[in-house]
């Protein structure tokens, strides 16, 4: 496919609450080498600031990222800070509390409701900003969120957070979040392949409320789309458009809705640039059939 004119803006964009998004963003979460949570791999620090810098000339607005992004010697939001700030007006830059590690990498208890202050207040200090644009409850499996979101609604109220979302949840949890507070955006896994949680999307587009796939290129295993072996019906639809099959994977995710927003990782510029250039892929409505029969394996 073509590259001479690669933006961000080419798959339209979306509002989260009162800030507007190009629907094709950025994941940090490789940023800091292979995998967030690899502490033997710390990435090539120019590099990453310089994707993220090249990301925002593509017309990335949207970036999402994490205080428990760091592997060795690497934090997403400190290379984030490092490269972007002063902030462009128009980025938004969305987070995720529950989740945490102790300055050695270990993983902590998920964190209690009256915990969750210091995490955002830890995101605030990581990225130098004095709100955070948008804060998602990733939450492991609580079959109530109520207690937990409640707390993140209180942080909203005091100004701390502008937006909110939910995380890794089940279908109940978006109502159990909607009487507490407006939920601006979902964020579950869902791909080529892996499309369990499609009932919530339907249910997020009914709403307004955007839907934002993670490992929307990996498939399942997490690394198909992303290493050049992937299903067949991918490879055969990548090769009629002289595309990647990450390039694929990401067209067939935006044209879920135009609610769905992608949010592609990479620390390796020429990745960076092929992931934003299928914001313009277009497939055929045979095309999307043939990827939605790959079976349900997420």
């Amino acid at each position: 496919m073509s590259t001479e004119t690669i933006s961000a803006a080419a798959a339209g964009s979306w509002r989260l609450g009162d800030l507007t998004v190009n629907r094709m963003g950025f994941g940090a979460m490789r940023l800091t080498g292979s995998a967030a949570f690899d502490l033997g791999t710390p990435s090539d620090r120019e590099r990453s600031i310089a994707v993220l810098r090249r990301a925002v000339d593509l017309g990335v607005n949207h970036i999402d990222t994490a205080a428990f992004y760091f592997s060795r010697l690497r934090s997403a939001n400190e290379l984030i800070n490092r490269a972007l700030a002063p902030y462009p007006d128009d980025l938004v830059i969305a987070t995720k509390v529950g989740p945490g590690r102790d300055p050695s990498g270990e993983w902590l208890p998920f964190a209690r409701p009256d915990q969750l202050r210091g995490q955002v207040e830890e995101n605030l200090r990581q990225l130098g900003r004095d709100h955070l644009d948008l804060v998602y409850l990733r939450q492991p499996g609580l079959d109530s969120i109520a207690e937990h979101f409640g707390a993140l609604a209180e942080l909203r109220e005091a100004g701390l957070i502008r937006h909110l979302g939910i995380s890794n949840i089940r279908p109940g949890h978006l109502a159990q979040a909607q009487a507490i507070a407006p939920v601006v955006s979902v964020q579950n896994r869902y791909g080529v392949g892996a499309t369990r949680s499609r009932e919530l999307l339907h249910t997020c587009g009914e709403q307004g409320v955007a839907f934002v796939p993670f490992f929307a290129i990996a498939g399942e295993g997490r690394e198909s789309g992303a290493s050049g072996t992937d299903q067949e019906e991918v490879l055969a639809v990548a090769r009629a458009h002289g595309a990647t099959p990450a390039q694929v994977r990401l067209a067939w995710t935006l044209q879920q809705g135009p609610h769905v927003l992608a949010i592609p990782g990479t620390g390796n510029p020429d990745h960076l640039t092929e992931n934003v250039a299928a914001a313009a892929l277009r497939l055929t409505d045979e095309e999307m059939a043939r990827l939605d029969a790959v079976s349900d394996a997420g």
